[in-house]
């Protein structure tokens, strides 16, 4: 599970900007037990994060920096900064601006890793990480990089480097991550982080299960299990069963739905109602989570979903056991209430109308807010807690 994402200088973004997924402490976990999972190493982590604002304030952009460093695990291409995604302003300040991302997460359920990576448009400036048993314990750095502007010789370090000579022996970072090539050579807690940022964490789309054949087949894995149907049911209930098209599962797929008589009636989703076909992809990213342990991020998951429908799926993801999380954006206002959210679950991302740069906050950086307050919308709507418009 994810614990907290911290980057700097993507897009809209200039300086550093957190996002943390652990649960609040104290009385308010009593309030909220069904919001959270609570961890070997003494972590407590929400299972469900919402991410409101305006629109062009950010959100995607939050949402395409996780994609642009799990594409740096996926592809063994020259790691470096990519010019459309270094903020327009820290290019005329600097002469060579750094991004920087760091994550904190839970991979199997007891240690918790850090990876922390800086890149410029040469490459690899820094790469980090490090690992505990335990959320106040003390870490153990495993790779420690840094690349050496005076020197030919790169400052490579760690206790897991140590185990392998060969790396030292290599100059430069050509292509890859040191971490990938640290999980190539078979060392334990990179590949425990590797695993974790290509096949755990992923950025959902919509038809993206469509878009290539081993996608498509781990979505059709998902579609013959009952329990997709479950989920799928919540957009309407009168869906008893569907006969699967394995070549267009998005588009041929039949649904089957039965009135108050017992007949049934079946349905091509292709000349289904834009909600349902849109739900229909998203019901494999929440099976996902909950039966999969995956940690899905999406882009306005609820744009054509009714608020009932949203509460639902909310309602879904906290009241199984698992270790997976949903963290989505959105423009529906009516997720902003402390009876379903603890206030740490509810971020905001706005962006100033001067300097043009996006931050990113929670809710639970307002103290003034209380758990008796009411209609935070309303707090939203008028301004009050920023990420507005006419702000």
């Amino acid at each position: 599970m994810l614990l907290r994402y911290q980057f700097n200088n993507f897009c809209s973004f200039w300086g550093d900007s957190e996002f943390s997924a652990e649960a609040a402490q104290g009385k308010v976990l009593r309030r909220y037990p069904d919001n959270f999972v609570s961890m070997e190493n003494d972590a407590n982590v929400l299972k469900t994060m919402v991410i409101v604002g305006e629109n062009a304030g950010g959100k995607s952009n939050f949402i395409c920096s996780l994609r642009f460093v799990k594409s740096l695990f996926a592809e063994n291409t020259k790691v470096q900064s990519a010019e459309p995604y270094v903020n327009i302003a820290s290019q005329m300040a600097e002469e060579r601006p750094k991004q920087s991302f760091e994550m904190e997460f839970i991979p199997d359920g007891r240690d918790i890793y850090r990876y922390r990576l800086v890149l410029d448009a040469q490459g690899i400036v820094s790469e980090w990480m490090a690992h505990r048993s335990k959320r106040k314990g003390k870490e153990t750095v495993e790779l420690d990089f840094h690349r050496q502007e005076s020197s030919a010789e790169p400052l490579l370090s760690g206790r897991a480097v140590s185990s392998y000579p060969m790396l030292k022996k290599q100059r430069e970072q050509s292509i890859g991550l040191w971490v990938t090539k640290l999980a190539l050579l078979g060392d334990e807690h990179a590949n425990r982080v590797v695993d974790w940022m290509n096949t755990r964490l992923k950025i959902a789309e919509i038809g993206a299960g469509t878009q290539n054949a081993i996608q498509q087949q781990a979505d059709l894995s998902v579609l013959r299990d009952p329990r997709y149907l479950e989920i799928l049911r919540m957009v309407d209930y009168s869906i008893c069963g569907m006969e699967l098209d394995a070549e267009s599962p998005y588009s041929k797929t039949l649904l089957i739905r039965k009135d108050e008589n017992g007949r049934q009636y079946k349905r091509e989703l292709q000349m289904d109602s834009s909600g349902v076909r849109e739900f229909f992809a998203w019901a494999v990213q929440l099976y996902r989570v909950v039966y999969e342990d995956k940690i899905v991020f999406a882009d306005e998951m609820d744009r054509v979903l009714n608020p009932v429908l949203s509460d639902r799926v909310i309602a879904f993801i906290n009241g199984k056991e698992h270790h997976g999380q949903f963290i989505f954006t959105t423009h529906n206002v009516l997720h902003l209430n402390l009876v379903t959210y603890m206030k740490e679950q509810i971020y905001f991302i706005t962006k100033d109308r001067h300097s043009l740069r996006s931050e990113l906050y929670s809710l639970a950086d307002f103290p003034e807010v209380r758990y008796t307050t009411t209609k935070i919308y309303e707090f939203y709507m008028k301004g009050i807690l920023g990420g507005t418009a006419d702000e």
